[in-house]
């Protein structure tokens, strides 16, 4: 791992058991990670939030102007970890506030998980910390929504247009080659320990169990 940024949480040597575990969930853009964490009744972190800047030095780049937004290198992984990393051990931590249509963080806000053991931790870039995670115990579930690309697209073009996330001719140019680009990334996230699931139902009854297991554990201890 990278030196930890001057501000933010450490990972603490040999710490004990987490109060908390993640889930992560991850899957192509437009599949519906946003709006199935929200419905499930726990925490939730988007890991959107972690992109940097356009005018940071190095971001990856499809042209001469414009980035490569779909590339992990135009995200920083080390704070997302650190940030979920922080959830599990104290329950708390303060995340950055990203604007996508202008590019750069505009604030920040403090995630609290209260009572809850479980957290959803969600975002393209999410299986990026899933061999971290394992490693750290910190992992409850790794999940990827691997629905129709073709309802993908059209969902994302419907979210980005309501949102202006972007000119519209940029959303087709990039709809068009996410489209094109996600069963390999089906396949590179179920690599990196992410399990495919087909649907939004599946994934919600499969977070309600775990959910539901991890109280009864609670109960118990």
């Amino acid at each position: 791992m990278a030196p930890a940024q001057e501000g933010l949480f450490q990972l603490p040597d040999g710490f004990r058991r987490p109060r908390a575990q993640v889930i992560i969930l991850t899957g192509p853009s437009g599949s519906g990670k946003t709006s199935l964490a929200s419905r499930v009744g726990l925490p939730s972190l988007s890991l959107d939030d972690f992109y940097r800047g356009d005018d940071e030095e190095g971001m990856p780049m499809l042209s001469e102007n414009v980035v490569d937004w779909d590339d992990p290198a135009s995200w920083d992984g080390d704070a997302a970890f650190l940030a979920v990393a922080q959830l599990c051990i104290e329950g708390q931590a303060e995340v950055p506030i990203y604007d996508i249509p202008s590019n750069q963080r505009t604030g920040a806000r403090t995630i609290t998980l209260g009572q809850n053991r479980l957290f959803i931790a969600e975002g393209i870039f999410a299986s990026e910390l899933v061999p971290r995670l394992i490693e750290e115990g910190l992992l409850a579930d790794a999940i990827c929504i691997a629905r129709s690309p073709l309802k993908n697209a059209w969902f994302r073009f419907l979210r980005d247009v309501a949102e202006a996330r972007k000119p519209v001719h940029v959303l087709v140019y990039r709809g068009a080659r996410l489209t094109r680009l996600e069963p390999g990334k089906i396949r590179q996230w179920r690599n990196q320990g992410c399990r495919p699931v087909p649907s939004l139902d599946t994934a919600e009854s499969d977070i309600l169990l775990l959910r539901h297991r991890t109280r009864l554990a609670q109960s118990g201890d």
